[in-house]
């Protein structure tokens, strides 16, 4: 089920990250960066843990808790790694509360398989925004989001589990390919406005430390990218996107 993800196989490098910070723009937008991934990963954290107490059996109980707990620890690489660079965690992260906050707000699971599809297309639809950025990072910053981004198990674990509820009931399939695509289009909409109002990230995004203005067409292509690589997870799914 495995896909080529944005930013796989990247050899071109810009540096290390002691050479770039010295640009307060990049620096900027790296802190964004970290920033919003951050508070995503301490909120996948929340989410599963909450997520654990709906789970069907112990076996399934078992694996959202160890997911969370991996979720914490790519936290706390971001909060140390902010914290290094001479940056206030809390802060750097707080821009990015509202936006994730609403996004969870409005794609709150109504049962078990649908918690299971959230988990899974809302980490894979950030997974691939994050790759997009990595081809334009230093060397330092690359590796950390990289490694951060590494799968939990949520997709081999998610596809599993959903494949074999439909396989029980058919109909099944038909609520959870609409709830996919309600938190593909909530997904990009919320991802959308972060990098409208962060100057320097989508200046990093559409071009690099050096592009200055907000390139609404290659935004535009970066999300397309991103769409096409969701309708493939759906299919590993077993659902329409």
């Amino acid at each position: 089920m495995e896909t080529q993800e944005p930013g796989d196989g990247i050899t071109d490098s810009i540096g290390p990250w002691a050479a770039r910070a010295a640009d307060p723009q990049y620096r900027a937008a790296v802190l964004d960066l970290l920033g919003a991934l951050a508070y995503g990963e301490l909120s996948a954290f929340e989410r599963l843990a909450e997520d654990a107490k709906f789970a069907p059996g112990i076996a399934e109980k078992a694996a959202l808790a160890r997911m969370a707990s991996a979720e914490f620890q790519h936290y706390q690489l971001l909060h140390d790694r902010l914290a290094e660079v001479g940056a206030d965690p809390v802060a750097v992260m707080e821009p990015f509360v509202e936006p994730l906050e609403a996004f969870h707000r409005m794609t709150a699971p109504s049962d078990w398989l649908e918690g299971l599809v959230k988990a899974y297309v809302g980490d894979a639809i950030a997974t691939d925004f994050y790759r997009e950025v990595a081809v334009r990072l230093d060397d330092d910053t690359r590796d950390l989001v990289l490694r951060v981004m590494a799968d939990t198990g949520h997709a081999e674990f998610a596809v599993e589990r959903v494949r074999q509820a439909i396989e029980e009931d058919p109909r099944v399939g038909g609520r959870l390919a609409l709830w996919g695509r309600r938190l593909m289009g909530e997904a990009l909409s919320q991802a959308q406005r972060v990098v409208a109002e962060r100057d320097a990230l989508s200046n990093l995004l559409v071009g690099g430390a050096h592009v200055r203005g907000f390139d609404l067409v290659e935004v535009g292509k970066m999300f397309n990218r991103i769409t096409e690589t969701h309708t493939k997870r759906m299919a590993a799914l077993g659902l329409a996107s």
